[in-house]
């Protein structure tokens, strides 16, 4: 934050997660958990070698943080394989009908889409950050907004702070 570097930091968390892992397993939950993690790893390593780091916040939740001016790049490149690999551990029948049915919270059922990851995104660009908390803030707010959104996407906050030079 205080190296004069523009960075983006990144929150990833997938669409219908808790769903899959109801119908499937949480073994199978798990692998997917991990497919993720390697396609995060994979790309920053593959695109950006050292300038990218990618962490594990918990659950199904991820940090990375690259420089701001590769998000589109990286970000393309990890939604596009995280949409070829995903279909790929649902059953055949889950995977040609693109859903499932699965019960929601209150025990409804209702049609549950095939897993898509949402990417919140903060950066440096257009603001400064007094502590790391305020980053992750924002980045979870972003990756809220992400997931109302249809699909596998990625948003990026260009509000502007106060005192942003």
């Amino acid at each position: 934050m205080d190296g004069g570097v523009e960075v983006a930091v990144c929150y990833a968390d997938r669409d219908h997660f808790k769903e899959f892992n109801d119908r499937y397993s949480y073994y199978d939950g798990d692998r997917v958990i991990y497919i993720l993690s390697r396609v995060l790893h994979d790309v920053a390593r593959g695109m950006l070698g050292q300038d990218g780091f990618v962490g594990h916040i918990g659950g199904d939740d991820f940090i990375f943080v690259v420089p701001s001016t590769e998000i589109s790049a990286v970000c393309t490149e990890i939604l596009s394989v995280f949409d070829t690999l995903i279909p790929l551990q649902y059953n055949d029948q889950d995977r040609r009908a693109g859903y499932f049915f699965g019960k929601d919270r209150r025990g409804q059922l209702h049609r549950v889409p095939l897993m898509t990851l949402s990417i919140g995104i903060v950066t440096n660009r257009n603001r400064r950050f007094a502590h790391p908390a305020q980053v992750s803030e924002l980045a979870t707010e972003m990756k809220s907004y992400a997931k109302t959104l249809p699909g596998s996407v990625f948003v990026v906050d260009r509000r502007q702070s106060n005192d942003a030079e």
